[in-house]
């Protein structure tokens, strides 16, 4: 038994993940932006398009380091625009190949890099199309068109509202003092 278990520990080797590197590693939205909601996505581009919903198309596969990298950011824009706008990831790998492709498939806009946004208004029409690891304000200004929201030049911070454990109560944060 304990020659067995010697062979064991020998060979084995640990599990190294990590997002600068282009391993597959697993779920990238699980591991890395703490979000294992995203995929597989809870609607299709042909539904969104359908109920006039914009989307948001993140074109990604699990073993590169800038999707990886780029996975917290997608992440964060669900917290801001998860209730209004459709997440639909799509791993480029599940991608059917064919000779051409209708505006209601993902592979219609896919430009073969990764990671690609896309977001897709609430006519069906493209808003932004980008590749590489686009900043969080960028796809945001997107949003705030698509919506017809206030430019954030012009926007009031955003920040999380308080939450008073002793009584279960949202209270109102105090404006921060002026020296």
């Amino acid at each position: 038994m304990v020659t067995i278990a010697g062979f064991w520990s020998v060979g084995a080797s640990p599990a190294l993940a990590g997002i600068d590197d282009d391993r597959f590693d697993g779920n990238i939205f699980a591991l890395y932006a703490g979000n294992g909601a995203l995929v597989p996505p809870r609607t299709t581009l042909a539904d969104s398009i359908q109920r006039h919903k914009p989307a948001l198309l993140v074109f990604f596969v699990d073993d590169s380091k800038d999707c990886k990298q780029f996975s917290p950011v997608v992440s964060q824009l669900q917290g801001f625009y998860g209730k209004v706008v459709d997440f639909i990831p799509i791993n480029v790998d599940a991608i059917p190949t064919k000779s051409s492709y209708s505006p209601t498939e993902p592979g219609y806009y896919y430009a073969g890099i990764v990671p690609q946004t896309v977001v897709i208004n609430q006519e069906g029409k493209v808003a932004l199309n980008a590749k590489g690891k686009v900043p969080f304000e960028a796809v945001d200004d997107t949003f705030r068109e698509v919506f017809n929201l206030l430019p954030r030049s012009e926007s009031v911070p955003l920040r999380r509202r308080m939450f008073n454990e002793f009584s279960s109560e949202l209270t109102e944060q105090a404006a921060p003092k002026s020296k």
